[in-house]
């Protein structure tokens, strides 16, 4: 049967030191920025996924403890991708325990990548049909993947016509001052527009005046350009 440890000598066989360069530049990892200490080992994205995908079956307790709380960001990605994958296959309380270790170890999923490829499967999709209070604490939380995880996890509702959290959630958000909330509330408001333009307008008519340009840019990058020039104006 596979480990971890095999899975980490495979990891870090494909290390790219120069790729891994420029992916610490894109993900702010210089003093005093958002990602600041990260490591990378600079593995692209689809070999990410199909190590996950080979080694989904290991244990929820190694993934935890060799690669989300791995120091690599790539790593820690593969773990919580991992994640993402046995939950899609567990049942009512294999579900339960995936989602209470991922918001135990939300310290880990520390940027926003790891937030916004993990959350929406794991605490959306367990919050799909359930109470959803606990959302508005993360997003209460005075810290922002906490804060993002909030909000991208709403993306499992919006999937399903559902927008009432994502709309009170923005709101809830609107003061934050990091423009990585402001990318992800917009982002999901455009998801909602998407879906129902009359439901993204309403809430254009009570806030865009609030909303930070960034946020305000990215809700209303889908529609039509009189539209969206008649919202930059306000």
């Amino acid at each position: 049967m596979p480990t971890a440890a095999d899975l980490l000598t495979r990891i870090h066989a494909l290390a790219d030191p120069v790729r891994a360069a420029a992916v610490a530049r894109f993900f702010k990892t210089g003093p005093g920025q958002y990602g600041e200490g990260d490591q990378f080992l600079g593995m692209p994205m689809p070999q990410q996924r199909a190590l996950a995908k080979e080694f989904c079956t290991l244990p929820l307790a190694e993934v935890e403890q060799q690669l989300v709380h791995s120091p690599w960001h790539d790593c820690r990605s593969i773990g919580l991708i991992i994640w993402t994958l046995q939950f899609a296959k567990a049942g009512p309380a294999g579900q339960q325990e995936i989602y209470e270790r991922y918001l135990q170890n939300r310290r880990y999923v520390n940027n926003w990548d790891l937030v916004d490829i993990t959350a929406p499967a794991i605490v959306g999709g367990y919050l799909l049909r359930r109470d959803r209070s606990r959302l508005y604490k993360l997003a209460a939380e005075d810290h922002v993947w906490s804060q993002r995880m909030s909000i991208v996890s709403t993306l499992a509702f919006i999937r399903k016509n559902q927008f009432a959290d994502t709309l009170a959630l923005a709101e809830q958000l609107l003061p934050h001052r990091h423009d990585l909330i402001h990318k992800a509330v917009g982002w999901m408001l455009r998801e909602v527009g998407k879906r129902n333009e009359e439901a993204l307008e309403e809430f254009l008519a009570d806030h865009a005046r609030q909303m930070p340009r960034t946020m305000l840019r990215y809700a209303i990058e889908r529609l039509a350009p009189a539209q969206r020039q008649l919202h930059l104006q306000k």
